[in-house]
């Protein structure tokens, strides 16, 4: 029987600035690495492959952008949690500095305990890098809230 991509994990949240900024903070790595990877190989651009790293993980995947849809959708493929899954950002425009930003990773292989698991750790890591976008772009504040998830010392 053929495994069936079915699983997915979402995350939202309203970012109180122009949909261009929020749109920017993740195409950008200069803005990106301040509230989630450490280190990126360049911006996105479509049809190519970039190079996210976590320094504090001693971890670096690659991602490729499927589409860039300007202040409107990012659209990449990468292997995060053993699977190929798309991850697919989508930005509405709430007036003049408000932006609403959904996450939605697809994808997952399997309907197993491994892909609830995999389906739940997307789902919170994607909450935080929304929670640290929102402080970094609202208030300036770097919260290190992917850097603190998994600190050293707890299994």
């Amino acid at each position: 029987m053929a495994s069936q991509k079915i699983q997915f994990a979402k995350a939202e949240m309203l970012i109180r600035k122009p949909i261009d900024l929020v749109f920017q903070a993740f195409i950008n790595p200069k803005i990106t690495t301040k509230f989630w990877f450490t280190k990126s190989s360049g911006e996105l651009k479509e049809d190519e492959k970039t190079e996210w790293t976590w320094e504090m993980y001693n971890r670096s995947i690659s991602v490729v952008t499927k589409k860039i849809e300007p202040n409107k959708k990012i659209l990449i493929e990468w292997t995060n949690y053993s699977d190929l899954t798309t991850v697919e950002w989508n930005f509405k425009s709430l007036g003049e500095n408000s932006t609403f930003v959904s996450i939605i990773n697809y994808g997952f292989e399997e309907n197993s305990d491994k892909t609830i698991e995999s389906v739940r750790g997307s789902t919170e890591g994607f909450t935080l890098v929304l929670a640290g976008l929102k402080a970094y772009l609202e208030h300036n504040i770097e919260l290190n809230l992917v850097s603190d998830r998994f600190p050293k010392g707890i299994e």
